[in-house]
């Protein structure tokens, strides 16, 4: 009765008029976001983070939260017409969408993404709704060593999971702890890295952090590498797909759903992850896996419907632990701190209204993108035709804008700038800033149970081993750095002796 009366309020909150406004407004921007190829949803989401401040809690979160899942539902369009993805979780759907645009087969693409991007979603909301209590509960019974213990192997997963260089991914890893050491200690209350400037004693915010690495640093790789975007053109008809079509697709959306929502509980899955399990275990459990790559329709239901399940998925860590599994999570938490609010077991009970109104948002917001997907496709296509010299020069002014308003003071300016330089350097480097993001937010929460235990324990490291819970998650995060370098050693001999061979 408890699940059934908090949702009922959940959704009279979200349809008062202002709720309603501002869960449209996100997953509209999130669309908007998920077409025009290269700012993704981290970038649009630090972009807009700082005009969320003025709004109540649970406006703010509805609406940076619609983002998110509206650009997994974007990201589609561009794929399948353009050949390029709109976000990273949609990097796979290039490779049969965009087959089945120039097979004259766009409309089906499009309308089986929708409706598959719609049932995954769907499923993720309800899952999350069942699943999201009783770990809360367990979350009760943690203490600050079990908390610290999950911290680490989040930061470790992220690490483990790394696209790139693991070494390189543990150095942003550090380089976020530090960057979350700058300002008062949280015991003793003196300045840490401060440097004698009172603008750093509150700590280097996250704002023009993340505005720095993923907004600015975007508008600068674009500008040295501007994108020829050319529209395949077809007439999209057909957009609700036919029975065999569904016939078909009834299975990859199925497993779809429930791959998604798995890999995005887990610390450092997400969107991205679900996306290529999703299509390698279509392929591999297709009766014809040579259609795969050449306009297989599983090829995009599959992975479409994963990546909007693993949305909702990253919501059961924030909201049931507080413990954000990605940068996205990272920064809708930094939201909620920003306003007072301290996502985790308590959510549930010190603010439903919170929770409650961003599951109805959910629902709503699901609905909402079937309708702006599907009668509206004319209208993203015409927005995919938007020139870059147009709308960098705009992003790049809301950045600015988006710094000085967060506290009124220009050093954060300045700290953008830097850090958008900063993070094109990385990035042209081959170095993922994603961990550094969420190590940066992370880092705090982690000192603060790792002092908090070693008080507990009279100032004794065996605590973590004491605890049972803390024992065995701090295993699996040792056994994963161990596996990670063994990985890492095995690569390096191998390229020494085919070195070895070569001169020889």
């Amino acid at each position: 009765m408890d699940l059934i009366s908090g949702l009922l309020g959940g959704f009279h909150g979200v349809f008062q008029s202002a709720n309603f406004f501002y869960c449209f407004v996100g997953v509209f921007i999130g669309t908007l976001v998920g077409v025009l190829p290269g700012i993704g949803p981290i970038g649009a989401m630090s972009i807009l983070l700082p005009s969320t401040f003025g709004l109540p809690p649970a406006s703010s979160v509805i609406m940076l939260a619609g983002i998110y899942y509206g650009a997994m539902y974007g990201g589609s369009t561009t794929s399948i017409l353009v050949n390029i993805p709109g976000e990273a979780a949609s990097v796979i759907t290039c490779l049969d969408g965009y087959q089945m645009a120039r097979k004259g087969r766009a409309g089906p693409a499009l309308g089986i993404s929708a409706f598959g991007s719609f049932i995954g979603g769907t499923f993720s909301i309800i899952a999350l709704m069942f699943l999201v209590f009783p770990l809360a509960e367990t979350a009760l019974k943690f203490g600050p060593p079990e908390l610290f213990a999950i911290i680490c192997l989040s930061m470790t997963v992220l690490t483990y999971l790394a696209s790139r260089s693991v070494l390189k991914a543990m150095l942003m890893v550090v380089a976020g702890l530090l960057l979350g050491t700058v300002g008062l200690d949280p015991v003793s209350g003196s300045p840490r890295f401060a440097f004698g400037s009172a603008s750093l004693l509150d700590g280097i915010g996250l704002v023009p952090v993340a505005m720095g690495l993923f907004g600015v640093s975007e508008v600068l790789l674009n500008i040295e590498q501007p994108q020829e975007r050319d529209i395949f053109k077809t007439k999209i008809k057909d957009l609700f797909p036919s029975l065999q079509d569904w016939r078909r697709c009834l299975g990859p959306i199925g497993r779809g759903s429930l791959i998604g929502f798995l890999i995005g509980i887990l610390p450092g899955g997400g969107a991205v992850m679900s996306t290529f399990l999703s299509y390698t275990t279509e392929k591999r459990l297709s009766r014809h896996p040579e259609e795969f790559g050449k306009g297989a329709i599983e090829g995009v239901a599959g992975p479409e419907t994963a990546n909007n399940a693993a949305a909702g998925g990253c919501f059961v860590p924030l909201l049931a632990l507080g413990i954000p599994p990605n940068p996205v999570m990272g920064l809708l938490l930094g939201a909620l701190i920003i306003h007072g609010i301290t996502p985790g077991p308590l959510l549930l009970t010190q603010h439903p209204e919170i929770f409650w109104g961003v599951i109805a948002s959910m629902y709503v917001g699901n609905v909402m993108l079937l309708l702006l997907n599907l009668p509206l496709i004319g209208i993203w296509v015409k927005v995919l035709k938007v020139p870059y010299r147009m709308l960098m020069p705009l992003i790049l002014l809301c950045c600015l804008i988006g710094a000085y308003a967060t506290s009124n003071n220009a050093v954060d300016v300045v700290i953008m700038i830097i850090f958008g330089i900063a993070g094109y350097v990385l990035r042209k480097l081959q170095y993922e800033l994603a961990p550094l993001i969420l190590a940066m937010i992370l880092g705090p929460l982690a000192e603060t149970n790792f002092r908090a235990s070693l008080i507990l324990s009279d100032g004794s490291l065996l605590i973590f081993l004491q605890k049972p819970i803390s024992a065995v998650i701090l295993c699996i995060s040792a056994l994963l750095l161990l596996s990670t370098g063994l990985s890492a050693y095995r690569k390096t001999k191998t390229r020494m002796i085919e070195e070895a061979g070569a001169d020889d």
